[in-house]
Formats: structure tokens, sequence, C-alpha cells
């Protein structure tokens, strides 16, 4: 079966136009993957095997996954976040999202619905500003803007975007402004003024955090430790000289002025 997959994945990546000659094998290959009992870490054979051979195949809204088979995936999904080391993501995990968005690319709303639901932050998550914790939606925000991570965070941006309607006021009042804004930026999508007031949403939510309002005057989390600090400073530099560079935005970097008025110490 790996032999046939691999052959599989070769075709239709040198031939795209031959893939629709292998449209019924898809179901079958759902099928395989979600009764599959996962390695770990998850992504190596015959997972990934499966992943690959799916990834280029023509998937049609009668051939897609089922909300079972779904959940497998970003199941599968949640645990190489948590299997691989950060430096190892951007290879391993790329194809399985790319895979995610050619699956909700074809399918129903509610597919999608249900997608977004595992992937995109929750009002809950709203508690606090979005990105921490460690669910599942958390981590894929963080990862978004690594800046390690070529390819894995415009995959995970790009999904995010798609499960948003590919609407960019959706899509920041799903993930916050501070993580939107490099993604919509490298890409030159107008974001409307409106939505950077507080009220954009007719719902008290920060629309650079995602945080609920209210939940910001009673926020008691701890203070971040220095490695956080850095952390958090080097993906806002990060962030402000990725808008820069698309020139949509005219703006000093704030690491670069903060340094400037020596509020970092060397």
């Amino acid at each position: 079966m790996i032999e046939s997959l691999k052959l599989l994945f070769n075709v239709t990546a040198r031939k795209p136009e031959l893939s629709a000659r292998f449209t019924g094998c898809v179901p079958d290959l759902f099928s395989i993957l979600s009764r599959q009992k996962l390695p770990v870490p998850p992504l190596q054979v015959p997972v990934n095997s499966i992943i690959n051979a799916l990834m280029n195949m023509h998937i049609t809204e009668e051939t897609c996954p089922t909300e079972t088979q779904i959940q497998q995936l970003v199941d599968i999904l949640d645990r190489s976040m948590k299997a691989y080391p950060e430096a190892e993501l951007d290879q391993a995990a790329t194809p399985l999202l790319t895979l995610l968005r050619k699956i909700q690319e074809s399918a129903s709303p509610d597919v999608r619905k249900h997608m977004g639901g595992l992937l995109l932050p929750d009002e809950e998550a709203r508690a606090k500003p979005l990105g921490q914790g460690e669910s599942l939606p958390a981590r894929l925000l963080r990862l978004s803007i690594s800046p390690s991570l070529m390819n894995l965070r415009e995959s995970i941006s790009a999904l995010l975007y798609e499960l948003s309607d590919s609407n960019p006021t959706t899509f920041i009042h799903n993930v916050g402004y501070g993580y939107a804004a490099g993604f919509l930026s490298t890409h030159k999508i107008e974001v409307p003024e409106s939505m950077m007031r507080a009220d954009a949403q007719g719902a008290d939510i920060n629309p650079v955090t995602g945080q609920r309002l209210a939940a910001e005057s009673g926020d008691s989390e701890p203070e971040m430790t220095d490695e956080e600090k850095e952390r958090e400073a080097e993906r806002l530099f990060v962030l402000f000289e990725r808008l820069k560079a698309t020139g949509v935005v005219d703006v000093e970097n704030p690491v670069h002025q903060a340094m400037r008025e020596g509020r970092f110490d060397n």
C-alpha cells in the first residue's frame, strides 16, 4: 500500500490534470486513515503517505471526509504539534494543513462549520487575549506568527482565513488583528477602517487581541516571565517588519523604537 500511495502522490503531483481519474480512491483513503492506529509521532508511515496522496487529489463535496474523519485529521494535527519540535513542524505538518485547506474548499457549509469549531477560537477563549493557553486554536495562532515557520505559518493563516469565509472583517473578529495583520497585509487584503473600533462587531471585543473588553478589566494573569517577554518581542518585531515590507503601512517598528529609547536592556 505504501508504494501505491507513493506512486499516486508522484503521478498527481507531476500531472495534476490526472487527479480527477483517481477521485474514486478518495473516500477509501479517508476511511483507511480514520481507522489507523496513530504512530508516535503521528506524521510517519502510513499516516503521512496517505496524507501526501490525498493532498493532490481532486476532492468534491461528495468525496469530502465525514465529520468523524475530519476529527481524526484535526487530532493528527493536534498530536503532531505536541510531538514535534517547532523546527521540524514546517516540513512535517504543512502537507496536513494543505489537505485541510483543500477539504474546506469543497466541503458543505455544515462540514466547514464543524472544522471552524475545531480550529478557530471559541467564545470561552475570549476570557483572555487570543493565543494564550494550550488549546489547539491557541497553539495554531502562536505558530501562525512564528518567525521560524515560513511555510506552516502561511498555511495556518490561510486556513483560518478561509474558514472565516475569506472575509477580512470576520477573520479579524475570529483571531484578533494582532494575528491577522501580517497575513492580510502580505496578501494586500484591505481591512475596513471601522473594524479597528472596539464596537465594530456590535460586541465588546478588543479587535487587536480578540479578548472581551469586560474580561480585560478583571484580568488577573500573572506577569510574563523574561523569556515570555523576549518571545513576544521577537514576534512583534517580525510582524511589523512584514507589515513594512508590504508597503501597505508606514509605521516604525515599536521594538526598534524601544531599543532607541533605551527601554530594552542589552
